[in-house]
Formats: C-alpha cells, sequence, structure tokens
C-alpha cells in the first residue's frame, strides 16, 4: 500500500523512493489553518510529511468557507484544527496531525517551533510573522512565507541557505505592526495558489530538489495572471 500511494512521486528522479523516505521523517509547523493553511496542510499529509503540527485558536465561520477548503457547514462554530486534523487524518492515516489550540506567543513560539523542521506561515498579521521570523533565525530553522490579499500573494523562503528573513523584507517592524488591521477581500482561489506554491516549497526543501525561493519574492497577481520573482538584496 505504501509503494502503491506514493508512486507517482517514487518516479520523479528528483524525489524517488529516498526523497519519499525523507518526507516522512520530516515534520513541518503551520501557523494559521485558514486560507493559506488548508491547500498547505492538505497537500503536505497527501504528500506523506510524517509529522505536522497546527497552531490556531480559531473557529469556522460561515465567512471562512469561501476560501477555507478544509472545512464544512457542519462544523461551523467548532475548533479549527480539530476539524482540519478529522480531515487531515482521513486523507492519509500514515501522517501524524498534532493540534495547538493556541496563539502562537512570545510565551510558547520558541517551544513549539524547536519542536518542527521548518515552519510555514498560513497567518494574517504582521507582529506573528515577525515573531516567527525571529525564532527561526534563532534556531536556524527554514520559514516558508506567505501571504494573499484581494487579488495577489507573494511567496518566499527565509533563513534557509542565504539566510535572509521577513525582516530584511521589511525592516521598519515597530511601523509595520503599529498599522491598524484592515479587512481585504480577497478571491476565493488566491489562497489555494499560493498555499499551494509554499508546500511546494516545502516538499522541495526536504528533499534537496530544484531550486527554493531562498533570496526571491515571487508575486503574483492573479486578475492579470502576471508574474513576478524578485531578487531580494
Amino acid at each position: 500500500m505504501h509503494e502503491d500511494r506514493y508512486h507517482r512521486h517514487h518516479i520523479l528522479s528528483e524525489i524517488g523512493v529516498e526523497g519519499q523516505e525523507k518526507l516522512r521523517q520530516a515534520s513541518v509547523l503551520i501557523v494559521g489553518v485558514g486560507g493559506l493553511g488548508s491547500p498547505i496542510s492538505l497537500y503536505l499529509t497527501a504528500a506523506g510529511v510524517g509529522r505536522i503540527g497546527l497552531v490556531d485558536d480559531d473557529v469556522v465561520s460561515l465567512t471562512n468557507l469561501q476560501r477555507q477548503v478544509l472545512y464544512r457547514e457542519q462544523q461551523l462554530g467548532q475548533s479549527k484544527v480539530q476539524c482540519a486534523a478529522t480531515t487531515l487524518q482521513q486523507l492519509n492515516g500514515q501522517t501524524i496531525i498534532e493540534t495547538h489550540h493556541c496563539r502562537l506567543t512570545e510565551d510558547n513560539a520558541m517551544e513549539l517551533i524547536g519542536n518542527y523542521d521548518m515552519v510555514i506561515d498560513g497567518c494574517d498579521n504582521h507582529a506573528t510573522r515577525y515573531l516567527i521570523d525571529d525564532c527561526c533565525r534563532k534556531l536556524n530553522k527554514p520559514y516558508i512565507y506567505g501571504s494573499i490579499g484581494e487579488f495577489h500573494g507573494q511567496v518566499s523562503v527565509f533563513h534557509y541557505g542565504k539566510g535572509q528573513g521577513y525582516i530584511d523584507l521589511y525592516p521598519e517592524r515597530e511601523e509595520v505592526c503599529a498599522q491598524p488591521k484592515t479587512v481585504l477581500g480577497v478571491m476565493g482561489v488566491v489562497p489555494g495558489i499560493i498555499g499551494t506554491i509554499q508546500a511546494a516549497e516545502a516538499v522541495k526543501i526536504i528533499t534537496h530538489s530544484g531550486s527554493p525561493l531562498d533570496g526571491r519574492l515571487l508575486l503574483i497577481d492573479v486578475l492579470t495572471m502576471q508574474m513576478q520573482s524578485v531578487v531580494l538584496c
């Protein structure tokens, strides 16, 4: 069963049986299980990542269902991480799903991040991203960044290879965090596109295949379907 399940990975020379074993041994922490976290967790679970941690203190709401494809109408009001874990375990019983029904804070971030090989950003605020960035720099853990808004999104890989971080992209930390939070509209498919790219970056890093977005920022405009890769200084 194991061989049949991952056959399409096994026959890729860039992944193969050895790469699939690396996926099985890997652990990934996903911070935020919403629009981005949904495709990230689904694809990494399907890919056979051995252990996945989910961090989110929210519950499923009706407005989530337009883009957060992990959830169903019957789950309204329930814990996102618990609902997500149920769905992901049904997708792949070989993957260990660990739930953390909490926000990532200065009190728990180092311990949570320290228990995983890498962090993937599915959150929606700058303060949490700076916190992830600080911890990943101290712990030398790869940080796969993604953000979305309206019809566009961006992805990069921090603290891997060239070692650049989120703070290098947005150095004015106090000013950025002081900006009032506004709720932007978003085309429902945009987090699916960006989150899937983040999952692809994780698979590439784990299996040592391809060229991750280390030192590059990928910008995507879904409305015009234009894509640009910017080299970070």
